[in-house]
């Protein structure tokens, strides 16, 4: 199964998935409301607002596997983004990132190594994925800021590949 075919559900309960996005680079992120990362919050929003307009947005996907950081119910997790730090980009449901439960499209995703070489196991909230619309997937570890160079880069990388024109 193609990574844009794996059904994904939306925090409001509706069925999407990544081929909804195809035209788009997407950065995937685990997210949590309680957890010394949180602030990333404001720094991925800024991301959604620069690059939005251009053919790109951030999916939160808030997960509840490290020290409790996601608690709240659906309702609640919204409204924590929402009112804490003005988030405007999609969110999904509470998932598992991790594990025998795991979401798939996580699954898929774990297989893409980091800088340093190494993929597996999602290692902290906040681990993110770039993906181009070509379906190039950069990896990015939770202490890696959403606006650092190596991120930016891999967004506008994606962003240059879908305003190129086809021959």
């Amino acid at each position: 199964m193609d990574i844009r075919d794996i059904p994904l559900t939306t925090i409001e309960g509706n069925t999407t998935s990544l081929a909804a996005y195809a035209d788009k680079v997407v950065l995937v992120v685990n997210v949590a409301s309680r957890c010394g990362l949180t602030p990333q919050y404001e720094t991925l929003e800024q991301l959604q607002r620069t690059y939005g307009e251009r053919g790109f947005t951030v999916l939160g996907f808030p997960s509840n596997q490290f020290a409790l950081g996601e608690t709240g119910d659906a309702e609640k997790i919204a409204e924590f983004c929402s009112s804490t730090y003005g988030v405007t980009f999609p969110l999904m449901e509470k998932s598992k990132v991790n594990g025998r439960s795991q979401n798939p499209l996580y699954a898929e995703l774990t297989k893409t190594a980091d800088a340093d070489g190494k993929a597996g196991r999602i290692k902290w909230n906040f681990e993110k994925f770039v993906i181009s619309p070509s379906g190039d997937i950069h990896r990015f570890r939770p202490t890696t800021l959403p606006d650092s160079p190596e991120v930016i880069q891999a967004i506008e990388a994606g962003l240059a590949e879908s305003a190129a024109p086809v021959i």
